[in-house]
C-alpha cells in the first residue's frame, strides 16, 4: 500500500495470535485518536477505537474487543456487533453502518499504519 502517508510501526505479527486485539494511538496533527488492530482468522484489520453509534470506546475490557464467542466485534455501551473483518455493523444501533478502517500495511513481521482516508469522521 502506498497510500498510508506516515506509518506508525504498531504490532508484530508473531505478537497478534488469531483472535487476539492490540489497541494504538495515531497522531493527526496534535489530535491523538485511539485505534485497534485484530487478528481474524489470520487476517490483520485495524479501525478507529469509535463505536458508529455513540462515540464511545469499544473495548470492554483493555484490549478485549471481541464477543465472548470471539465470531463479533461487540460494543460494550449498548451491544452492537460488528465484523472483524469488515467493521460492518451486523446487530443493534447503529446496523448498516461501519466502523472507520485504519489502512495497514505488512512487511515482513511487521504491521504499519496509517491514517483512516475518512478521518474527518473520526468523532
Amino acid at each position: 500500500m502506498s497510500g498510508l502517508g506516515r506509518k506508525v510501526l504498531v504490532a508484530c505479527t508473531d505478537a497478534l495470535p488469531p483472535g487476539t486485539s492490540k489497541k494504538f494511538s495515531l497522531d493527526a496533527g496534535g489530535r491523538e485518536v485511539e485505534c485497534f488492530i485484530v487478528n481474524w482468522q489470520g487476517g490483520y484489520h485495524a479501525y478507529v477505537n469509535r463505536c458508529r453509534h455513540i462515540a464511545m470506546s469499544l473495548d470492554w475490557l483493555e484490549n478485549r474487543f471481541f464477543d465472548l464467542e470471539r465470531e463479533f466485534l461487540q460494543c460494550p455501551t449498548h451491544g452492537a456487533l460488528y465484523r472483524p473483518d469488515t467493521g460492518f455493523c451486523v446487530f443493534g444501533p447503529p446496523a448498516g453502518r461501519s466502523l472507520i478502517r485504519v489502512p495497514l500495511e505488512i512487511r515482513g513481521d511487521e504491521i504499519y499504519a496509517g491514517m483512516p482516508a475518512d478521518f474527518e469522521d473520526v468523532p
